[in-house]
């Protein structure tokens, strides 16, 4: 039980020194005049002014409150590497039982786990939220048990008692690291980019590893081996293989001794892109759709066009003098025998057979397409005659053969069930409410895949593949009908722009593929296909295990599922002839990315309080009480400022100048005064 004298003033404090003002003021008058009662007069003031303070005495009767200290153990992957684990275990009980053997200390032990999403150790986060569910007033230290790697320590808190750090780890602990810098998202295709790596020996690392080994895969193929310095940057040209994601893994063998091979990968996951697409265009006459074509080509900004329209072929007799004719010579040799690799895409747009392009020549654009280039044919009547190119060495790569027939009526294109599958026409905006087309060539598919069709189901586009190469025919020229809006036009950009890029070979576009994108550790595994049916997927874990998992129906000649992997790296997808695949997570996760133990980080955090830090495999400190403000730790020995915290349970006041005495003391000596000073 306490007791203090507290004032309660029963007017406005202002007011009330303004009065005690004003009775001083009067007893400096009666002083100056001579007054022998001017002492009494001011004990009357003094007793009015007392009582206006209302003062009184409390008693309190309190309660202590125990002290209590948080007991911070940090359970991140990091702990778990070498001993540190059994380390930590150790201390936590040891600390444990000295701090709850303290009189009057309650104990909290707080587990700091992994932080969600790779977010490294959370302490000093966990820590906020321990103290906000704790009375700082009894917050008498704190305690962390961690090998001080915190990524968040940065974190502005206001600490109410020293923290000290109980570092796991031992002195001898030494890790090799692999990074990769400046790896960019999009590469071109067919040209190096250059990475930068590094390999660093971090802490007590023997110094006898000038050399180690470097592994290098592209998308889990097996990889190729390199002896590459130790503690240097090393400029590394990649050429990525294909379009689209290439996944490459750089992975370095486990030294002995090393604390962990957890950061001796890195994966790199790249976006293959072509630098300029390379299209020939050659018209056989001007007609309405070889402006369409132009147009369509020319808006890309990626494709580099080069168009030919044939205006005056070899059987054009008009005897104008070759040297007043303005026509450019259709440079044949340079284009199909010399540069002809050169081209993505070969266009023949209503082209017939004219003694321009020699035998020679079109079996050499057949020898292009079997080699991996890729030619379309827009067929008009003259596909149908004669002088057809089905009717040349091309034709051996052609997937149709016309009938001779050209259907001069109209009709509406339609999309086929396959080609209801094919990336090419699937989802084609406005399907249903297409306009008609006013002539097709009739033809008989024999290979590859009719995707649409047209009057009574004849063939109007038609897909294959040839050798390495790809062909397509379209069986009509008027798809410049949509582009001009007739009944209502259809998707003419679009369906050449899909053909064109599929052609191409854009990653996007093919018709069977397995492709997957994570988001975290969860993976959405999408299959295209021409098949109705697909077989489960099988995914091969980092760890060499395998599951399978069945895609469902996802749309037309789609599949998806989803998958979490458990574990971070790269995973291996396989569905029938189709193989991919991806990395989930970081290579090197957070908690890997710096392994040796160190105080750095939690330092500006305990040095403002004079905190300390002690090595655990040094031995435990002692603990001692000590005063807020003085240094907490020192050799051999950590503080906890006691708090004295308490609680309230009663209090009670006691007036100490009740009304009756203020009355009876006020009167007695303004009587008393003004006898005195009536004697005289």
């Amino acid at each position: 039980m306490t007791g203090s004298v507290i004032f309660d003033p029963l007017i406005p404090l202002p007011l009330l020194v303004a009065l005690a003002v004003l009775a001083l003021l009067g007893v400096a008058l009666a002083v100056w005049r001579g007054l022998s009662g001017w002492a009494l007069r001011g004990l009357a003031a003094a007793v009015v002014l007392a009582a206006l303070a209302g003062p009184s005495y409390q008693t309190e009767d309190r309660a202590p409150l125990n002290d209590i200290v948080l007991l911070l153990e940090d359970e991140s992957a990091s702990q778990r590497l070498s001993d540190r684990a059994a380390q930590s275990g150790e201390a936590a009980e040891a600390m444990a039982a000295r701090i709850t053997a303290r009189p009057n200390t309650e104990l909290r032990r707080i587990t700091v786990p992994d932080g969600a999403e790779d977010a490294g150790t959370r302490l000093m986060t966990t820590l906020a939220d321990a103290l906000a569910e704790e009375p700082r007033s009894r917050v008498a230290g704190i305690l962390a048990i961690s090998d001080g790697r915190v990524h968040d320590a940065d974190l502005p808190l206001d600490l109410p008692a020293p923290l000290h750090l109980l570092q796991t780890g031992k002195q001898s602990d030494w890790d090799r690291r692999l990074t990769v810098r400046n790896a960019p998202a999009f590469a071109i295709i067919g040209e190096p980019v250059t990475l930068t790596l590094r390999i660093d020996d971090l802490g007590a690392a023997p110094a006898d590893a000038p050399l180690t080994r470097l592994d290098i895969s592209v998308d889990g193929e097996d990889p190729q081996s390199f002896n590459v310095p130790v503690g240097q940057d090393i400029d590394l040209p990649i050429t990525l293989p294909h379009g689209g994601r290439n996944v490459i893994r750089f992975s370095l063998p486990e030294a002995e001794g090393e604390l962990t091979d957890r950061n001796n990968a890195a994966l790199i996951q790249m976006n293959g892109v072509r630098d300029r697409l390379s299209v020939l265009l050659v018209s056989g006459e001007p007609h309405p759709g070889g402006r369409t074509w132009r147009n369509l080509l020319k808006s890309d900004s990626s494709v580099d066009l080069v168009h030919f329209t044939i205006l005056r072929p070899p059987d054009k007799q008009d005897g104008v003098p070759v040297n007043e004719l303005s026509l450019i010579a259709f440079p044949t040799r340079e284009l199909f025998m010399d540069k002809i690799d050169d081209f993505d895409l070969i266009i023949f747009d209503r082209y017939q057979r004219r003694g321009i392009l020699p035998a020679l020549y079109l079996d050499n654009v057949a020898q292009y397409v079997r080699k991996g280039g890729a030619v379309l044919v827009a067929a008009g009547p003259d596909f149908a005659s004669a002088d057809s190119l089905y009717r040349s060495p091309l034709g051996t790569v052609l997937p149709a053969t016309p009938t001779a027939r050209v259907l001069e009526e109209p009709f509406p294109p339609a999309v086929t069930d396959i080609g209801q599958r094919h990336p090419v026409t699937s989802d084609l905006p406005g399907k249903g409410d297409w306009g008609r087309w006013l002539r097709q060539i009739d033809v008989t598919a024999d290979s590859g895949d009719v995707v649409m069709s047209g009057t009574d189901d004849r063939p109007l586009l038609v897909l294959d593949r040839v050798g390495e190469g790809r062909v397509a025919l379209l069986a009509s020229d008027h798809a410049w009908l949509w582009n001009r809006g007739y009944e209502g036009g259809g998707p003419q950009l679009e369906l050449l722009r899909r053909l064109a890029h599929w052609m191409m070979k854009e990653p996007e576009l093919e018709e069977e593929a397995l492709t997957a994108s994570a988001e975290g550790q969860t993976m959405r595994i999408t299959r295209r296909t021409l098949d109705e049916t697909v077989p489960p997927v099988t995914i091969t874990a980092p760890d060499g295990s395998t599951t399978e998992l069945t895609l469902e129906p996802a749309g037309p000649g789609r599949f998806e599922a989803q998958h979490t992997g458990e574990e971070i790296g790269l995973y291996r997808l396989e569905n029938g002839d189709e193989v991919t695949v991806i990395g989930l997570g970081p290579a090197a996760p957070r908690e890997f990315v710096e392994t040796i133990a160190s105080d750095a980080a939690l330092r500006p955090v305990i040095d403002p309080l004079r905190g300390g830090v002690a090595r655990v495999e040094d031995g435990l400190p002692r603990l001692r009480n000590v005063r807020l403000g003085r240094p907490a730790a020192g050799r051999g020995w950590l503080g906890l400022t006691p708090r004295g915290a308490y609680e309230t349970r009663d209090v009670r006041q006691t007036p100490l100048l009740p009304g009756w005495l203020v009355l009876l003391l006020s009167t007695m000596f303004i009587t008393a005064a003004w006898l005195r000073e009536g004697r005289r």
